[in-house]
């Protein structure tokens, strides 16, 4: 457990900082999303509390916190407990879960929750969950999904004001594509659009997260470079399925090319506010904050340059693989605002910042 634990009240975000629940624990929702019902603001996400490689553990289960400020969350409990019994479930303990996302079905009256699984064998499949409330209990409608027939990997979901639902992931290791989802969420249609094709890691995009502002949809995007961080990318189009013109990396005072060192896993519109929109991210690797920015920024300009010899891009990887593993049952959150010109959304570093100073 940790020796951090204490009672504390906030009244800012504060990005990269330790945040503690109300109850004086870390926080457990990686990977994951905001939704806001009834007044009361939901976070969901991985538990990676007991996350341990040697004694087998990636996860254990996801987890549900509320808040009526977006800065003090209750521990609502596990609402996907762990299925510790049996080794072949999706959601044991060892199974590679990441990334939950949850929408609700109007006509259903469903939540329905996706789960990314990382198949021993390579694949990327997917879980899908149905319960009749947010808390839960969810039950298991299907398993090692394959969409489309395709390895699916990191992904988000979106609903469109008429009630009909979108599934954005990464084909892995290919592109990005943009899939109608069935009228109870819980499959593909079979029609869907291609985005962002590339031959191989890095430059394959995935944590695909999607939100709509002024009628334009954004897609943010990270490189595919395991739990290393990496530049982010902006993406806008007119429609759910595109065409999406990529505008940039949205982090433009970030020498190190880390997105601030974390990966957004989500945005999130908050309500009643005229345009602030929220970037989630996850900071994996805390610990790997004392690594030289040079060695990132001159890895990744290597990396993502279709033109680098493959010596180089070796050599690059040498050096980035010298930087610290990821302790994710320890990481921190990086939570910003977008600031938008034009079409274009920018990250700007703040140490502090509150939801108060927006409109």
């Amino acid at each position: 457990m940790d020796n951090i634990r204490k009672k504390v009240r906030y009244d800012s975000i504060r990005p990269g900082q330790v945040w503690l629940d109300t109850k004086g624990e870390r926080i457990q929702a990686h990977g994951g999303s905001l939704m806001y019902l009834d007044g009361t603001y939901y976070w969901y996400g991985e538990n990676k509390q007991f996350t341990d490689p040697e004694k087998n553990i990636w996860h254990w289960g996801v987890r549900l916190y509320s808040s009526k400020d977006l800065y003090n969350w209750d521990d609502l409990g596990l609402i996907i407990p762990p299925d510790t019994e049996n080794p072949d479930s999706s959601i044991h303990p060892s199974s590679m879960m990441d990334r939950p996302h949850i929408i609700f079905n109007r006509r259903t009256r469903k939540f329905v929750c996706w789960l990314k699984i990382m198949e021993k064998n390579g694949t990327q499949t997917e879980t899908v969950l149905t319960a009749d409330r947010l808390t839960g209990p969810y039950e298991i409608v299907r398993e090692r999904l394959m969409p489309l027939g395709m390895s699916a990997g990191d992904f988000d979901l979106a609903v469109a004001p008429d009630g009909k639902a979108y599934y954005y992931f990464e084909r892995v290791h290919s592109e990005t594509i943009c899939a109608d989802l069935t009228d109870d969420y819980t499959n593909v249609t079979g029609f869907y659009s291609a985005h962002f094709p590339h031959p191989h890691p890095p430059l394959v995009r995935e944590a695909t997260a999607h939100f709509v502002r002024n009628y334009k949809h954004y897609l943010v995007t990270s490189g595919t470079t395991g739990y290393l961080p990496n530049p982010s990318e902006v993406a806008v189009a007119d429609t759910w399925h595109g065409p999406y013109k990529v505008l940039g990396d949205p982090h433009p005072g970030d020498a190190s090319r880390t997105s601030y060192h974390s990966q957004i896993s989500s945005v999130f519109k908050v309500p009643g506010k005229k345009d602030l929109y929220i970037a989630c991210a996850d900071r994996w690797m805390p610990f790997a904050m004392d690594a030289e920015y040079e060695t990132y920024g001159k890895a990744f300009d290597i990396l993502f340059d279709p033109d680098s010899t493959e010596e180089a891009k070796a050599s690059a990887a040498s050096a980035m693989s010298s930087i610290p593993g990821a302790v994710t049952s320890k990481a921190d959150y990086v939570w910003l605002p977008f600031r938008f010109e034009g079409e274009m959304a920018y990250l700007d570093w703040k140490d502090e910042w509150r939801i108060e100073d927006f409109d």
